[in-house]
């Protein structure tokens, strides 16, 4: 062999680095974006519409500028029964302000709330939507804006579900986390639409969603700007409401916060089907997706449709199911799609 010929060694050391490299890209290839889903046609229809959207040259393909993805949060990133996780802050809200204002402690609906936290959980019936809406501007508002977010962190960094005898944040559901990071990998923006509080939502979103605060739609009340004693601004929580962002509320939130129709919507309830026609109405491809609570063993089971349990939490009725049939929404069912609900499981 002459010195420009290289040596067999050299040579066999090419074939493998070809090979290896060859291995890797087909390894990268064949990487699940999803693997705490089940294949099924929920799973496919992810894909084939993050991959049809993100294409070059595909006549589906989105700008990325326009890739924008909404998402309910209670019941569809987290947990929402028994109870909504805000409304278990707003109850343990009360003793503190009994303890501000001790003539309530004799009048409804805190004289109530009382009860249910000294373990009358059969009361939380006597709770009508006003009760709860006067709770809620009770102990929402009235104080600043850095004084509401240092209670509210300090709930959450305390409180524990009474099932899981874990954080609310840490319910979250892998399979939709996976989804948040599979959409944000391919340029998607992640937008939390919910019928919660908008400030109760942004004290975690980022460290639990990985979803900025500034990218999260939800009701909202009045704030006032103004000086404290020694001239510095700040913010009070005012109690009047802006926008309630549920049913027809959230597609009206997200004109308002977002300027954009988003390209993908993710709902579990009623509250949710507006977002999700709106979405869905849109020009080019369009996700709409419903998560139903189908496993009481894991989660839990509730509807009513298809038969499973009624609920005043979050429910998902006939009526919705079947226009979602009608209209071509994937329906995501927990005990069929999702191989694993939480991290920790």
């Amino acid at each position: 062999m002459t010195g420009t010929t290289p040596s067999f060694s050299a040579f066999t050391r090419f074939l493998a680095l070809t090979a290896l490299l060859a291995l890797g890209m087909h390894a990268q290839a064949q990487t699940d974006p999803l693997p705490s889903w089940n294949d099924g046609a929920a799973k496919q229809a992810i894909i084939t519409f993050v991959e049809e959207t993100t294409m070059q040259g595909s006549p589906k393909f989105v700008p990325p500028a326009e890739r924008i993805a909404t998402f309910d949060q209670d019941g569809t990133l987290w947990v929402e029964h028994p109870m909504y996780s805000q409304v278990m802050y707003i109850l343990e809200s009360v003793p503190a302000l009994v303890k501000a204002k001790p003539e309530l402690a004799k009048v409804a609906p805190y004289s109530t709330v009382l009860e249910i936290l000294k373990g009358d959980r059969a009361a939380i019936a006597k709770l009508t939507l006003p009760d709860l809406e006067k709770l809620a501007m009770a102990t929402l508002t009235g104080m600043s804006v850095d004084s509401f977010s240092a209670e509210a962190k300090k709930w959450l960094a305390e409180a524990k579900d009474p099932r899981w005898k874990r954080h609310y944040t840490e319910l979250t559901y892998l399979p939709m986390q996976e989804v948040l990071t599979y959409l944000r990998a391919n340029a998607y923006k992640t937008w939390i639409v919910t019928g919660g509080g908008q400030d109760f939502v942004r004290q975690y979103s980022e460290a639990v969603y990985g979803i900025p605060p500034e990218q999260v739609v939800g009701s909202a009340v009045g704030t006032k700007y103004g000086y404290a004693r020694d001239g510095s601004p700040f913010l009070t929580k005012e109690p009047k409401l802006l926008l309630n962002d549920n049913n027809a509320g959230k597609v009206e939130g997200i004109h308002l916060m977002i300027g954009r129709r988003p390209h993908m919507a993710v709902g579990n309830t009623s509250g949710d089907q507006q977002m999700l026609e709106y979405t869905k109405a849109g020009d080019g491809a369009r996700l709409s997706m419903l998560v139903m609570h189908d496993d009481g063993e894991r989660e839990y089971a509730y509807g009513p449709a298809q038969g499973l349990p009624a609920t005043k939490v979050g429910a998902f009725t006939q009526a919705l199911y079947d226009e979602a049939q009608k209209q071509g929404w994937t329906v995501i069912s927990m005990k069929k799609d999702w191989k694993k609900i939480f991290s920790f499981e």
